[in-house]
C-alpha cells in the first residue's frame, strides 16, 4: 500500500489527504495559488470548499500564516479555481 501525504488546513486545523487541499505559497514576497504541489516557497494549505476560503477571506488568515498583506484577489481565484 501506497502511504498517502496528509496535510493540515489553516483554517479547520483538519488533516487531509493532499489532494483534497490547495496550497498557497510564498515565494519572495508574491503570493501564488501553487496548484502543481510543486512551488519554492513558504506554503499553507486550504480545503478544498467554498466555506472555507469565505471564512479565510474573513479571518485574514493569509495575512497571519505570511506576516505580510495577502491581496483580496487570491481569495476570489481559489474560490474559482476549487469550482
Amino acid at each position: 500500500m501506497k502511504k498517502i501525504p496528509m496535510r493540515m488546513c489553516v483554517v479547520t486545523k483538519e488533516k487531509l489527504p493532499k489532494k483534497e487541499l490547495i496550497r498557497i505559497v510564498n515565494y519572495e514576497n508574491e503570493i501564488k495559488i501553487d496548484v502543481t504541489g510543486k512551488l519554492n516557497g513558504k506554503g499553507c494549505y486550504l480545503k478544498k470548499d467554498s466555506e472555507v476560503i469565505n471564512k479565510a477571506k474573513n479571518i485574514k488568515v493569509l495575512n497571519q500564516v505570511f506576516a505580510t498583506e495577502v491581496d483580496t484577489i487570491i481569495y476570489d481565484e481559489l474560490l474559482k479555481i476549487i469550482d
